[in-house]
């Protein structure tokens, strides 16, 4: 396996624009290791005129990449999911030096990321329209798709792989140029990602890449820029509302991915094995910084405290440490704000009257670290039940009945995913009919797939990322009537 300081050497650092690497006009910043502190490497610094220097090459590159044939598009999609899977252990050393999850967790990220290029170089060549003679028998309809134009994407440094695959494989399916902006703490990735790209065949311009620390700044005029047509954003829902208002101006197509508060609900009746075994994989997957993260365990009073002593049980065995280190399970918080964030919650909870069954702090010294935490009892109106944790505790509040249970479960602006626990079939169908969220998983803890549609409800979002769905919101629709005579 390459060492941590060749990975880094060979590593690009410049802005990606029109198929050149450029420096950037604000010079370099520096990107750390969450787990040590230490600086990875100097990068370049985007100003605002650097980011309309590559919207004007998305949009140079446009009209010829959507004029490429579909299986063309489709080959390098799958040229770039091959050389990703040659590389996958270079790509899981490299998240896991800049965002500080476990080596093991990066290597499935690398599989799940590397799935929507394979999934989306298939969908590149079955985008399909439609004919018909219209109902008055005057004429026939066509209905074509067209590519819907250069985009914007804005990554978040959770998932610095996926979040960039994820949105670039189904726009470059459907003929779309993109800007991508990945996020300051976690932008490494997509730059190797890019680079990968380019070794895939992919045209000069297609995809460009510029990374800042003047995100806002960057972002304004690309958004402003008449000549894109879609923005996409993954991220809290505050800068979310945010985005969404900028793009009004000029009528983009927008897909938001934002916050979710995710009720995990165990019944009476649960596997109560099935459901400890899925709520550290809904908990404690990524350290428990996803937006599909379980962040209230909403357990049937019957069973509550036998389901606690098991979590807290297996927690208490996870390993803290380095993700490269053998065998761990639990790294580093992105930063010391959400070690702060999350001990504030951790103490809000607990005066009011929870209790800690295991961790329950941070951890001092070198590194962001907390540890895994299960708290229970926690009580109505605690601040940890309303927010996003993005960290690794565990918190247990009770129901007695179906109805308290999906109450529970709604009371929040957020609707992205859920999680339900029963052996009973009528009782499952009846949780997807009526917990308001865009994804469910019914007895298991982990829901996100390169084949199904990803996305929430009400203040988690809007439009959908993967799936059938997931090209679609990359292509506009045109119909055109032809005289039957």
């Amino acid at each position: 396996m390459i060492t941590e300081s060749a990975l880094l050497e060979k590593l690009p650092t410049g802005l990606f624009i029109g198929g050149e690497w450029q420096e950037g006009a604000n010079g370099t910043f520096p990107v750390h290791d969450p787990a040590t502190g230490d600086v990875l490497c100097e990068i370049a610094d985007a100003s605002p005129e650097d980011g309309t220097r590559a919207l004007d090459a998305a949009v140079a590159a446009q009209d010829a990449w959507a004029a490429t044939a579909p299986r063309t598009r489709s080959d390098i999609l799958r040229r770039a999911f091959d050389l990703l899977m040659e590389r996958a252990d270079e790509f899981a050393l490299l998240m896991t030096l800049e965002m500080g999850k476990p080596l093991a967790e990066a290597r499935g990220e690398v599989t799940y990321g590397g799935e929507f290029l394979r999934w989306f170089s298939e969908e590149a060549v079955r985008i399909a329209g439609r004919y018909g003679t219209n109902p008055e028998g005057t004429g026939r309809m066509i209905v074509s798709q067209r590519p819907v134009g250069p985009c914007f994407f804005i990554t978040p440094w959770n998932f610095p792989l996926a979040m960039a695959t994820r949105k670039i494989a189904p726009a470059l399916a459907a003929g779309c140029t993109v800007v991508v902006k990945p996020a300051e703490l976690t932008p490494l990735t997509t730059l190797a990602f890019v680079q990968l790209l380019v070794e895939a065949g992919l045209p000069a311009g297609v995809v460009n890449v510029i990374t800042t620390t003047t995100s806002g700044a960057v972002s304004g005029p690309i958004i402003a820029d008449p000549r894109l047509r879609k923005l996409s954003f993954t991220g809290s829902t505050p800068v979310g509302k945010k985005l969404i208002a900028q793009a009004a101006e000029g009528v983009l197509r927008v897909s938001m991915e934002l916050g979710g508060n995710a009720p995990f609900v165990i019944f009476d009746d649960a596997d109560l094995d099935k459901a400890v075994d899925g709520a550290m994989a809904a908990k404690f997957r990524n350290i428990g910084q996803a937006c599909t993260a379980a962040n209230r365990f909403i357990v049937h009073e019957s069973v509550a405290d036998e389901f606690a002593q098991r979590v807290a049980a297996r927690v208490a065995e996870m390993k803290i440490g380095r993700g490269t280190e053998d065998g761990v399970q639990i790294g580093p918080l992105i930063d010391e704000k959400a070690v702060v964030g999350t001990t504030a919650l951790v103490a809000d909870a607990v005066e009011r009257g929870a209790t800690v069954l295991a961790g329950g702090a941070a951890i001092s010294g070198v590194g962001t670290f907390f540890e895994p935490t299960v708290i229970s009892h926690v009580a109505a109106g605690s601040d940890i039940l309303r927010e996003e944790i993005f960290g690794p505790v565990l918190a247990i509040a009770t129901f007695a009945d179906e109805d308290e249970a999906v109450r529970l479960a709604n009371d929040t602006e957020y609707g992205l995913v859920s999680y339900v626990f029963t052996q009973d079939l009528a009782r499952g169908h009846r949780m997807i009919e009526r917990l308001e969220t865009g994804m469910m998983g019914l007895n298991v803890g982990v829901v996100s797939n390169a084949a199904a549609p990803f996305g929430g409800v009400k203040q988690s979002g809007m439009g959908r990322e993967g799936g059938l769905e997931g090209i679609h919101e990359y292509l506009s629709t045109k119909y055109t009537l032809i005289p039957a005579s």
